[in-house]
């Protein structure tokens, strides 16, 4: 048996719920064989209300390490938190170098955070590297902020949002509604540039969510290394999600994680709409 080796671009998170921790977790339970390079390291500050604090890797740093991984070869890649326009750049060249399906997760804030890391940032996923994506995998902020519209509260305007963000280029959209949305449902919305797919779950209520979007995106990214496509590498990532979101647990006052190995443990039930 040949193990499919994916690549992650992204930040760590000294917590180890979300990041490159999140994405390292998820392809080992997912069958693939992970590698990282690391973008920033963020830590929290236990006597500042868990206050993240970032500190970037140099880009000399980053570059040395993308180098030894594609030298391995990988199948499949993915990109969280990259913090500056260089290395946007950096994670551009390292899509169109390696020729994998890319899944793009445009982290733009820390979890608990309410301002975008780097504003100066956003222009360069817009234009740089959103348009190189395989998959691009916004929340309902990112999406805004991509899509350049007002805050977003309904499906209908996931939809049209959804169409302004496939009109910079990636093949595939996919906004994570979660809890935010005005729903009874946990809903997401994918779009191929002709077709929407909402893919709906129970809403489950808690506040123990830290990591979902890196582990979301970290599923998707494993399953397309294995020859999925797009829709079934969705498919299995909703289900893995959702059973990680059921079974996430308190990790201290401040944050609870999902649970990456609940999808193995306990499976996951949901439904798919198509419209």
């Amino acid at each position: 048996m040949t193990m499919k080796k994916v690549l992650t671009i992204a930040g760590s998170d000294s917590s180890g719920g979300a990041g490159i921790q999140a994405d390292l977790k998820t392809f080992q339970e997912l069958g693939v064989y992970g590698m990282s390079a690391l973008t920033t390291i963020v830590t929290m500050d236990p006597k500042n209300d868990w206050h993240h604090n970032v500190f970037p890797i140099e880009i000399s740093t980053l570059e040395a390490q993308i180098e030894t991984i594609l030298s391995v070869g990988i199948d499949a890649m993915k990109t969280g938190m990259l913090g500056s326009v260089e290395i946007i750049e950096t994670a551009a060249k390292t899509i169109k170098e390696s020729g994998v399906p890319a899944v793009i997760d445009p982290v733009m804030v820390c979890k608990g955070e309410d301002e975008v890391l780097h504003p100066e940032t956003a222009d360069a996923l817009r234009e740089v590297l959103v348009p190189l994506a395989t998959v691009v995998t916004p929340n309902l902020f990112e999406a805004s902020q991509l899509a350049q519209v007002k805050p977003i509260k309904t499906i209908e305007e996931m939809k049209k949002a959804a169409e302004k963000i496939h009109a910079l280029g990636p093949k595939y959209v996919i906004i994570k509604g979660g809890s935010k949305l005005q729903s009874e449902k946990a809903v997401d919305l994918l779009f191929d540039g002709e077709n929407f797919t909402i893919l709906q779950a129970e809403l489950i209520n808690t506040p123990y969510i830290h990591g979902a979007g890196c582990t979301f995106s970290s599923a998707i990214t494993a399953e397309l290394a294995k020859g999925k496509s797009v829709t079934e590498a969705i498919d299995v990532a909703k289900d893995f999600i959702t059973a990680a979101i059921t079974h996430g647990f308190k990790l201290n006052d401040y944050v609870g994680p999902t649970m990456h190995g609940a999808y193995r443990t306990f499976g996951a039930d949901r439904t798919k709409v198509e419209q």
